[in-house]
């Protein structure tokens, strides 16, 4: 944990709970639970004193405050017990009864407190139910904030540690996690295929050229029922996550996306998966897109696939051309010099695609497609061209396992 990275999310004006990490995690400093609260005191200011009250610490900030801190770490039954008696009593409808609450796992869920500005996570954490638990924290409605903040604090990844793949894997968990929270947060939308006697689009309601209809009472069960699930697994698709690392899209995510239909769905037919599949691409690209509102504030332009264009003149090959994982990248790489960002991709991406042969010999026909359109060239492995490339990888894989299969007959 470091006190700098800390430090800069780290504001004692607001309302805060912040969860230490797990003794084994990478981001622990590994001198034990109390004294990881301890140096989040010597951050904030100076201990004064302990409440015998509450059993709330007072520690002097640099600025004269005196705040309340509630620290859950300490697991002394006697001292927790009136600790937590007092949070029960007085938290829920007293904002000024604690300012900070310092947890490692008790604050996760079985606690009110509305008043919760930001929950600083320090560690990457596996269970999305957890996260959701600690997000829920500080999205009460309450009258002292219009805003409300989640912070998870990870190790960046650095070519001299030997934990790197581990690393990095969190890393792209964490941006798993915040793509799903965005998709939970998001305004829902309605989509629909452009009509063909033009009309104004309902409040929520977005057409895309090329869309097709929701034809069958199968598709619309699903598309009502389940399309936020399966956007979660899109995201959370290891395969997915690998092809976005290396900047693919197209037909090797349309192929990713249809296959998670198809394993949740399996009664579908091969129509309707492809229905299926242009609603599940519009739902997660336009929930990770950015919307702009015209002088009137009617929302009138979209930023999607790195363009901006009208909301009124989306089509769906536009949409399918969205890596969702793009602007969590783009940040990523601002913040984290070149040569990190190289090495995070590099690490998620694989030196080898990893698929199975089934999933390969659906992509027979592309690569088929391509050869003809370039005049009997293969693609490369060595273009700067993600979709290329990645059609390259397939290739090869095929030829491997063709060789394999001649070595064992």
């Amino acid at each position: 944990m470091a006190d700098g990275a800390l430090s800069e999310v780290l504001d004692t004006h607001k309302k805060t709970i912040v969860h230490i990490p797990n003794v084994n995690s990478k981001e622990s400093t590994l001198v034990g639970k109390l004294e990881e609260v301890q140096r989040i005191y010597d951050l904030i200011g100076t201990w004064l004193r302990r409440d015998e009250d509450s059993n709330l610490d007072i520690v002097l900030t640099d600025d004269g405050r005196e705040l309340k801190i509630a620290n859950l770490v300490n697991d002394d039954k006697n001292y927790r017990d009136k600790l937590a008696r007092y949070l029960s009593d007085k938290a829920r409808d007293d904002i000024d009864a604690v300012d900070i609450i310092i947890a490692l796992g008790m604050a996760k869920e079985g606690f009110d407190w509305p008043y919760c500005e930001h929950a600083l996570t320090i560690g990457y954490r596996s269970s999305l139910t957890e996260i959701v638990q600690i997000i829920g924290r500080c999205t009460r409605d309450s009258y002292n904030k219009t805003h409300a903040q989640f912070t998870n604090l990870i190790v960046q990844p650095n070519g001299t540690n030997d934990d790197i793949t581990v690393s990095t894997n969190n890393m792209l968990k964490a941006i798993t996690v915040s793509l799903l929270m965005e998709q939970v947060l998001a305004p829902n939308f309605t989509f629909k295929p452009r009509p063909k006697e033009p009309r104004e689009a309902k409040p929520g309601e977005i057409f895309v050229k090329g869309l097709k209809k929701a034809s069958t009472e199968k598709i619309k069960k699903v598309l009502d029922s389940d399309l936020e699930d399966l956007t979660a697994a899109v995201l959370q698709s290891d395969q997915m996550q690998k092809l976005a690392a290396k900047g693919v899209t197209g037909e090797a995510v349309k192929q990713v996306q249809s296959k998670i239909i198809r394993e949740r769905h399996p009664d579908m037919s091969d129509e309707e998966v492809e229905i299926t599949r242009q609603y599940l691409a519009a739902n997660i690209a336009m929930k990770t897109a950015v919307i702009k509102k015209d002088a009137e504030g009617n929302d009138k332009f979209i930023k999607i696939a790195n363009k901006f264009v009208k909301i009124d003149e989306l089509d769906i090959n536009l949409i399918d051309s969205v890596n969702p994982f793009h602007h969590a990248f783009e940040v990523i790489s601002k913040r984290v010099g070149a040569n990190t960002f190289k090495l995070i991709q590099d690490t998620i991406a694989g030196s080898r695609i990893d698929m199975k042969v089934e999933d390969a010999l659906a992509l027979v026909p592309q690569i088929k497609a391509f050869v003809v359109a370039n005049n009997g060239k293969f693609p490369s492995l060595h273009t700067d061209d993600a979709n290329e490339k990645h059609l390259a990888q397939v290739q090869a894989f095929l030829t491997a396992q063709r060789a394999k299969w001649e070595r064992e007959k």
